[in-house]
């Protein structure tokens, strides 16, 4: 009987806990849904701003942060991908590789507005970009690289070792077996990690504040040296700094940002489980 009621007590309160986080998740998605459908429009997603943003739409912020998130990605998936594989494949386990995997984990714990700054110092002033969205994406791709080169890592890792082995044993050189046989059954998990870096990546404000990120702009961006216009820091205003703001256009735009940072999350768990699937048959 003891050991049926400790068991019962702790699945009551795992069940407990579990209802904790996800009822005021659940509570909140309702509330943005509920509250911001009826801004939802075409005419809202596809005209420009006006009237400080409280007529027209959010189409030049929309498509600012999917400019952004390609932009990181583009900057963080090879560089985190070349660094995971020289971690996990090359790199001798000493206490250098140590004090680099140990500043990567810290990298992760960084707060996002020290990222703004140093891409104000770095990218906006010493290197001469300017507030564009190139800095932004530069900023966004370094805070982005942590969560890249960790699953990239985990990911080869991963990786049965009899397959590197076999493929070493028939004359494969090292690099030939990272690219032939490593690389494309590490692919999936790589690609999830990577997913997951541009949602995170999407919701971001204060880093895009400093760097380049503008309220309103008359246009779309034309190269990666113009200043741009991205849903999270169109909220924050919209949000905080515009009096007379209409209620729904706030909750419309905080349910547009919520569709697409949900969008990549969940196109990375179908990644994820179709190459479970996949693998498993």
């Amino acid at each position: 009987m003891g050991r049926r009621l400790s068991q019962r007590i702790a699945y009551g309160v795992l069940l407990l806990t579990m209802i904790a986080v996800i009822v005021p998740v659940i509570y909140i998605i309702l509330q943005i849904v509920i509250n911001g459908s009826s801004a939802i429009s075409w005419e809202f997603i596809s005209q420009s701003p006006s009237q400080a943003g409280k007529a027209g739409g959010i189409f030049p912020a929309l498509v600012g942060t999917l400019f952004l998130m390609i932009g990181t990605i583009l900057f963080a998936l090879p560089i985190g991908v070349l660094a995971g594989i020289y971690l996990t494949e090359y790199a001798r386990d000493n206490w250098l590789t140590r004090v680099i995997n140990l500043a990567i984990i810290n990298l992760a714990g960084v707060p996002s507005i020290v990222y703004g700054l140093f891409g104000l110092g770095i990218f906006v002033l010493a290197m001469g970009f300017g507030m564009s969205l190139l800095a932004a994406s530069l900023t966004l791709a370094c805070q982005a690289l942590a969560m890249t080169v960790t699953t990239s890592r985990e990911a080869i890792l991963a990786v049965p070792r009899e397959l590197r082995e076999g493929s070493l044993a028939v004359g494969a050189t090292k690099w030939q077996t990272v690219r032939h046989v490593v690389l494309p059954q590490a692919w999936p998990g790589i690609i999830t990690g990577a997913i997951l870096a541009m949602s995170r990546a999407a919701g971001e404000t204060a880093p895009i504040l400093i760097v380049g990120a503008a309220f309103l702009l008359p246009g779309l961006p034309q190269s990666p040296f113009d200043q741009f216009m991205a849903l999270p820091y169109h909220l924050y205003t919209v949000a905080a700094h515009v009096p007379g703001m209409p209620e729904a256009t706030k909750w419309g735009v905080a349910l547009v940002l919520l569709v697409v940072v949900l969008f990549f999350n969940v196109l990375a768990t179908v990644v994820r489980l179709r190459t479970r699937t996949r693998r498993q048959g």
